[in-house]
């Protein structure tokens, strides 16, 4: 069994290396059709990682409906913009089943925003911060969590963007997958200890 620290700190953080994901890949759908191709791909995985992103409201009262669904492989994240074409059955579905397991963090904010665009009882899901105790860490953050697992900093930058525009820019793009992507580097790091 690995040992880790249980905390870690910012300046810690702040001088470890930022991630980057140049071996994997990323796919914005916008399409039914692609989001079909996207989810016969997700369904031959054992579990896939999860996230939304939701435009931010910085007027008091304001909420916006969630804008994007991250869905990823260990290889593949599929940018799904809800906010061009809503949330189809299919996904609904996919997020409604056993399988596969679906890898979160803070999942219960997720679920609270995707119930204001549709109705679905979520199922086959693994919320690292109910599980990530039993490993001796307790930092319940992405970013802290995968410093103290890797040893490496994931930018929170583009956190506050505008998700709903008109096209993701390559840094959005590259802040939404590896949310994903952490989250299953996560999961496949401490699953054989839990």
């Amino acid at each position: 069994m690995n040992t880790y620290p249980p905390t870690i700190s910012k300046e810690e953080i702040n001088q470890m290396p930022l991630l980057s994901y140049d071996d994997r890949r990323i796919e914005v759908v916008t399409t039914i059709p692609e989001l079909e191709v996207a989810l016969v791909e997700l369904n031959t995985c054992s579990w896939v990682g999860f996230d939304t992103e939701t435009k931010p409201a910085f007027t008091k009262g304001v909420k916006n409906k969630v804008a994007l669904v991250q869905l990823s492989t260990p290889k593949v994240c599929y940018l799904i913009r809800v906010c061009k074409m809503g949330i189809p059955p299919i996904l609904s579905e996919f997020l409604a089943h056993a399988t596969p397991l679906k890898i979160g963090l803070s999942l219960h904010d997720d679920y609270k925003m995707l119930l204001r665009s549709c109705k679905f009882k979520p199922n086959g899901f693994v919320d690292l911060q109910k599980i990530i105790k039993k490993v001796g860490i307790e930092e319940l953050g992405l970013q802290k969590m995968y410093a103290i697992l890797f040893g490496k900093k994931i930018s929170k930058s583009q956190r506050l963007t505008n998700w709903e525009a008109a096209t993701l820019t390559p840094q959005q793009q590259m802040y939404a997958a590896i949310d994903a992507w952490a989250c299953v580097d996560i999961y496949e790091k401490i699953k054989d200890e839990l």
